[in-house]
C-alpha cells in the first residue's frame, strides 16, 4: 500500500511543485529507453557519475543494474555525482583517497548496494517516512522533505538531498543525490550519546535501564527482537520547562524515589512511555489516521500507558487537548463559560523519520509526560512478534514448528506446526497482505499488546469461505466469548475474508490480553486480525 501524505499543507505544496507522474519522466539524455538500462545511463553520462560507476564495478553491482529486477518489480537507484563521492571520501577518516575507498572491496559493495532498492518508485510515491522496500542491503532509507524559502527538495536518510529525481530507464528509476549516503551503523542509545543536543534524555535513559532496548540491532540480534520508535526531547526543550540537567527531570517527574531501573517508578514510565513497539515514520501515523471515522490511535508504549496520536489541524498531535496550560472566563447575561489553551506537542518535522539499526527515531517539541490514554479502535496482526518481523521484510509462506522462537503466539492440540504469511499477490484480501494460518484439531493463543482500559466490541477477522476450514471458539483471557463460528461459509467468493463479532468487553486497566481460537471440529483456520472497536 502506498503511503499518503496529506493534512501538512506545506508537504503538499512540496509535492505539487517537485514530483512529476510517470507520463512526464525527465529525458535521460539517450535514444531507445526501452532498451538502456541504469547503468546504461550511468556510463552514458560519465563525466558526471564516473566514480560511483567505479564503486558499482568495483562492488559488482554493475550487472545488477543492467539487467531487470527478477522480482519484476524494477529498481530505484539513489545516484551520486563526482562531487558528492569526492566529499565522501574527504570527510571520512577510513579512506585517505578514492583509490582507498576502491581497494575496500566489502565496503564498496555494501555501498553499492546500500544506494539502489529494490523496487521502481517515483518521487510522488515517497513517502514522509521509510520508502515501502528495502535496499539491497536489506535496510531501509527514509525520505525528509525539506521547505526553504527558495526551494523544496527530498532528503533521503536526512543527508541528502535529490536534485534530479524521476529519470526513467528501461529496468527502473534514477534519482540524482547531491550526496553519497552513509549506511547507518549505530543503534538509537548510540544516537542519543552521541548526540549532546539530547544529554538530559540520554541521561535518563541510562539511568532507567533503557538503554538495552534502545541498544537493539533488529538485523543482527540473534534474539530476533523487534524494533522499536522514541520520541525524545532535546535539552533546549527542556530548558525552555526550567529543566537543567538530569537531576532537575528526576525531581520532577520522581521527586519521592531514587529507584529508577523499577517498573514502577515515575521516571521509570516516563522513559518507557517515550519508546513504542515497533518502528513507525510519520507516514506510518498518518496512513493509520486516514480513515474517516478514524482521528486518533494509541500506540503500544514500554510505559504505563499507550501514547495517543492525532490527526487534526493540519498536524500530528500527541495527546490532542489533554493539557491545559491557561484559561479565559467569558461572561455573556450572567452566566460563565471558559475557553481553554491547550499544550500542544507535536514533531520537528525536519528533525523526524530518523532511521538507526533499533527502529525510528523523531524529536518532539515539549516535553511529554504520560497520560492515561481513552479507548480508541485498535487491530491486533501479529506485529508483537519478532520473527514475524523478519518474515515480513522477506515476504512468502514460512513454516514454524519450534514454538520457542515464538514470543507472544503458542499453540497445542495435534498440530506440528504454523504458517506465517507474507504474500506478494496484490490480490490477497488479508489486511496487509499477511496471516496466521493452522490446521487440523488445535488451539492457539495470541498474547496481544496492551490495550488502554474501556468497553470495546470484539471482533475476528478470519477466512471463512472454504468447506475445509475449521469450526472454532474464542476465549478471552481464559473466558468464552462469543458463539460457534463456522469459518467453512460466512465469507463469500468476491470476500473470503469475513468480521465475527464476538461480543462486548470491558477492561479495567492497560494490560496485556491472551486471545485463543480452539477448534470445535478440525480444519484450517486462517487468521488475519483480532479487533476491539470502541462502542
Amino acid at each position: 500500500m502506498k503511503k499518503i501524505i496529506y493534512h501538512i499543507a506545506v508537504l503538499s505544496t512540496l509535492l505539487f511543485f517537485f514530483s512529476c507522474d510517470k507520463e512526464d519522466p525527465i529525458d535521460p539524455g539517450f535514444e531507445d529507453m526501452e532498451r538502456l538500462t541504469i547503468y546504461d545511463y550511468i556510463v552514458e553520462n560519465d563525466s558526471l557519475y564516473s566514480k560511483f560507476n567505479q564503486i558499482l564495478v568495483a562492488g559488482g553491482l554493475d550487472k545488477t543494474l543492467s539487467a531487470y529486477n527478477p522480482n519484476g518489480n524494477d529498481y530505484t537507484l539513489f545516484l551520486p555525482t563526482n562531487d558528492a563521492i569526492d566529499e565522501f571520501v574527504a570527510n571520512n577518516d577510513a579512506f585517505a583517497s578514492f583509490d582507498d575507498l576502491l581497494n575496500d572491496s566489502n565496503y564498496v559493495a555494501s555501498m553499492a548496494r546500500y544506494h539502489a532498492v529494490n523496487q521502481g518508485i517515483i518521487t510522488n510515491e515517497f513517502p514522509f517516512g521509510a520508502l515501502p522496500e528495502l535496499n539491497l542491503s536489506g535496510q531501509y532509507l527514509t525520505v525528509q522533505f525539506e521547505i526553504g524559502e527558495d526551494s523544496s527538495y527530498y532528503k533521503i536518510n536526512n543527508e541528502a538531498p535529490v536534485t534530479v529525481g524521476n529519470i526513467e530507464v528501461s529496468n527502473g528509476w534514477v534519482h540524482v543525490i547531491g550526496k553519497a549516503l552513509t549506511p547507518v551503523t549505530y543503534n538509537t542509545f548510540e544516537w542519543l550519546q552521541q548526540n549532546p543536543a539530547f544529554s538530559i534524555f540520554a541521561e535518563a535513559v541510562t539511568q532507567t535501564g533503557f538503554g538495552e532496548v534502545l541498544s537493539r540491532n533488529v538485523q543482527l540480534d540473534t534474539a530476533k527482537l523487534n524494533p522499536v520508535t522514541l520520541f525524545a526531547e532535546p535539552d533546549s526543550v527542556y530548558n525552555r520547562n526550567g529543566i537543567f540537567s538530569f537531576s532537575d527531570l528526576a525531581q520532577l517527574v520522581s521527586p519521592g524515589s531514587s529507584n529508577y531501573t523499577s517498573s514502577y517508578n515515575s521516571l521509570y514510565n516516563f522513559v518507557g512511555y517515550h519508546i513504542l513497539d515497533g518502528s513507525l515514520f510519520l507516514s506510518d501515523f498518518e496512513e493509520d489516521l486516514a480513515g474517516d471515522d478514524v482521528v486518533s490511535t494509541n500506540y503500544s508504549s514500554y510505559g504505563d500507558e499507550p501514547v495517543n496520536i492525532n490527526d487534526q489541524e493540519l498536524d500530528l498531535l500527541i495527546n490532542r487537548n489533554r493539557i491545559v496550560i491557561d484559561s479565559t472566563a467569558i461572561v455573556e447575561g450572567g452566566d460563565t463559560t471558559y475557553s481553554y489553551i491547550y499544550l500542544k506537542i507535536t514533531f520537528y518535522y525536519d528533525l523526524s523519520n530518523l532511521l538507526t539499526q533499533s527502529g525510528a527515531i523523531h524529536v518532539i517539541n515539549e516535553v511529554m509526560m504520560p497520560l492515561k490514554a481513552s479507548a480508541q479502535d485498535k487491530n491486533y496482526e501479529f506485529y508483537e512478534e519478532p520473527l514475524f518481523y523478519q518474515f515480513r521484510l522477506e515476504g512468502g509462506e514460512f513454516v514454524i514448528e519450534d514454538q520457542s522462537l515464538l514470543s507472544v503466539i503458542s499453540w497445542s492440540g495435534t498440530v506440528d506446526e504454523i504458517y506465517f504469511v507474507k504474500s506478494d499477490d496484490e490480490e490477497e484480501q488479508a489486511w496487509n497482505r499477511d496471516y496466521l494460518k493452522i490446521e487440523g484439531d488445535f488451539s492457539i493463543t495470541y498474547r496481544i499488546a496492551p490495550i488502554a482500559s474501556g468497553t470495546y466490541q470484539m471482533r475476528l477477522r478470519a477466512h471463512s469461505f472454504n468447506p475445509q476450514n475449521a469450526l472454532v471458539e474464542v476465549f478471552l483471557d481464559g473466558v468464552k466469548i462469543g458463539g460457534l463460528i463456522d469459518l467453512t461459509s460466512s465469507g463469500s467468493v468476491d470476500w473470503p475474508y469475513y468480521d465475527h463479532t464476538l461480543g462486548e468487553v470491558t477492561f479495567l486497566e492497560y494490560e496485556s490480553h491472551e486471545v485463543t481460537v480452539q477448534s470445535l471440529i478440525p480444519g484450517t483456520f486462517i487468521w488475519d486480525v483480532v479487533m476491539f472497536d470502541i462502542d
